[in-house]
């Protein structure tokens, strides 16, 4: 039976693994299994960077899976699974992931410091290798320093703790990931997709990670934070959501949409709809309306010839100018460089 997270879809590029590779070297991805990992997260970065592909079908990462030594690893559930690779994996990486694993997070938090054999395991990173912590996976590397003076995330109901016993570090608990150069963090569970989706969108582009997202049917990405997540008193079952406003917005980014005209369209107060919009999706209307235009301005210069002042005013910037601050301030680059860097060849 097919994967079912398989590049094959009638929109695909043909498949050729079989051939040989060629070319400069694949990008290795090196995810660390400890005793106790949960396996949807160690699953996340295999699936998703494996369904990563060029225009020719071919693999655009390498991506390996060890353990602290070969041999057989505890999981969180009722079987143990096999891993062919020890810790000297790890200097090979390019990128090293660590997803959560109990009781060593339990054991780290508690205070406890990293083992003998886990700490020579992360000294062996080197330097230059971009390191990636999914969800609880964060307590290791703090326990190593390497997150001193970072700004992180980690699932919403460890932030506050971790924060306290590291004081070295700061914690967002409201996104869904964060991406500090070489250091990258994700939220809880089904989060660490969306940092993996955002290292192959920083890699190779949207069209490459949207290809991946698809073939794996998840969204190429999600609007707002982690703090939609977190517990909070349900609001009155009459209370009218934002979704339909944020559906007819998107619809009409080109536009000079204002506050009002999004309450309007959810047939609520100005006050009530500010409150409800950050409430389910972690941002401000604004600070929504900006992300959608930078996305949209992002997919115009990648899949279009378009030019930069025509791109700023699909994108509903008005301007080239305004479009520049606004992708500079997001991804710290102008039009013209980002166009340069991910335009389809």
């Amino acid at each position: 039976m097919a994967s079912t997270c398989s590049p094959r879809q009638s929109d695909s590029p043909p498949r050729s693994d079989s051939l040989p590779h060629s070319g400069p070297p694949r990008h290795r991805v090196v995810v660390l299994a400890l005793d106790g990992v949960i396996p949807f997260d160690l699953g996340i970065p295999a699936r998703l960077f494996g369904a990563a592909r060029d225009q020719d079908g071919q693999p655009l990462y390498d991506v390996v899976t060890c353990g602290l030594s070969a041999g057989p690893v505890a999981t969180t559930e009722d079987y143990r699974l096999y891993v062919e690779h020890g810790a000297e994996a790890l200097a090979t990486a390019d990128t090293v992931i660590v997803p959560p694993a109990y009781p060593i997070v339990d054991e780290i938090a508690d205070g406890a410091a990293l083992s003998p054999e886990l700490a020579a395991a992360l000294a062996g990173i080197r330097p230059e290798a971009r390191k990636v912590a999914l969800c609880t996976g964060a307590y290791v590397f703090a326990a190593a320093g390497l997150l001193d003076g970072r700004m992180v995330t980690t699932h919403w109901n460890q932030a506050e703790h971790m924060e306290e016993q590291f004081p070295a570090l700061s914690v967002d608990p409201n996104v869904l990931f964060i991406d500090d150069g070489d250091i990258l963090t994700s939220a809880g569970v089904a989060a660490a997709i969306d940092l993996c989706l955002h290292l192959i969108r920083t890699d190779h582009g949207s069209s490459v990670a949207n290809f991946a997202a698809r073939a794996c049917v998840v969204p190429p990405s999600r609007d707002g934070g982690q703090a939609q997540y977190i517990e909070r008193p349900m609001p009155a079952p009459t209370a009218a959501g934002t979704g339909p406003a944020r559906a007819w917005a998107l619809e009409r980014l080109h536009e000079p949409l204002t506050l009002q005209d999004l309450a309007g369209q959810a047939r609520m107060s100005i006050r009530t709809f500010t409150r409800q919009f950050r409430t389910e999706t972690g941002q401000s209307p604004g600070q929504w309306l900006t992300r959608q235009r930078v996305d949209l301005a992002r997919h115009l210069l990648e899949a279009t010839d378009l030019p930069i002042d025509r791109v700023a005013e699909r994108a509903g910037f008005g301007t080239a100018t305004s479009m520049r601050q606004h992708l500079r301030a997001s991804v710290g680059v102008s039009p013209q460089a980002y166009r340069r860097t991910f335009a389809r060849v």
